[in-house]
């Protein structure tokens, strides 16, 4: 039986880099590096990032009389959101996480943009190997940045006998990343300077030739780009629900956190 325990790591930030101008990798170490190595690359995890002036992490406590979480002074809680694991070098003792550097308003975007060697950043991950997406001889992955980790992730694994369609939308030419594949995949880049105004990506998609056999469908975005994106997929185009994975990871104009809620009922009902 596998055993899925959760990780619990408080890391530090050992090296940054920007890989485009709106991208950056933030590099952590620690003594807990190592617990990660058998985890599955491109996989969702939670980062913790501490107040101002807060070199700690405070993990939160589940009460299990109770049956929820325990309440945490406001000063020493971290905010919590989620990112995806994009690489690991047990040789270095490190991890990397990418983050889309679009201004303060988040408190992830800020906090890499401001991030130092020594920095602190928590990161809750489920421990054990899980499949990333469905295998198929044809591939549609579709994603805005804040998808890329986990499209490259796919690019990455994919066999050199799998083709297919990848279309990434970002910023501007200059945040067009050099993404590596065996497979035989079109990527098509698309260039959108203000996401919070609207996206592009669905329109691209309504207009490509799609596989009509051994599919599958990855798609990594807004939400209002994912939800058009799965139902003409789905309901206009055919695709089976183990066909397409589509997951929303943020909402134009709401927070993370106060978006969660309505992000899953709508992948839950399609």
């Amino acid at each position: 039986m596998k055993n899925f325990k959760t990780i619990q790591a408080e890391l530090s930030v050992s090296r940054k880099e920007y890989i485009t101008p709106h991208y950056i990798r933030i590099y952590l170490t620690g003594e807990k590096v190592p617990l990660f190595e058998n985890t599955t690359v491109g996989v969702n995890n939670k980062i913790l990032i501490p107040p101002k002036g807060v070199d700690k992490i405070y993990f939160p406590e589940f009460d299990y009389e109770k049956m929820q979480w325990k309440p945490m002074p406001e000063e020493i809680r971290p905010a919590v959101r989620t990112y995806t694991h994009r690489g690991i070098d047990v040789s270095k003792n490190e991890i990397w996480i990418d983050f889309v550097a679009h201004g303060d308003e988040g408190p992830a975007s800020a906090w890499a943009i401001a991030a130092k060697e020594g920095d602190v950043l928590g990161v809750l991950m489920k421990d054990g190997k899980t499949g990333l997406y469905a295998k198929a001889e044809n591939y549609f992955l579709v994603a805005d940045s804040t998808g890329i980790p986990v499209v490259a992730a796919i690019l990455e694994d994919l066999p050199e006998t799998a083709r297919g369609t990848c279309i990434i939308e970002v910023h501007g030419k200059e945040d067009e990343q050099d993404l590596f594949t065996r497979a035989n995949i079109d990527l098509i880049w698309l260039h959108n300077s203000h996401p919070q105004n609207g996206s592009g990506l669905a329109a691209t998609v309504k207009q490509q030739t799609l596989p009509e056999t051994s599919r599958s469908g990855y798609v990594a975005a807004e939400f209002s780009s994912v939800k058009e994106i799965r139902q003409y997929l789905r309901k206009e185009k055919g695709w089976k629900q183990e066909e397409l994975y589509a997951y929303s990871y943020w909402k134009a104009g709401v927070a993370e956190d106060q978006s969660t809620a309505e992000r899953h009922q709508e992948k839950e009902e399609n």
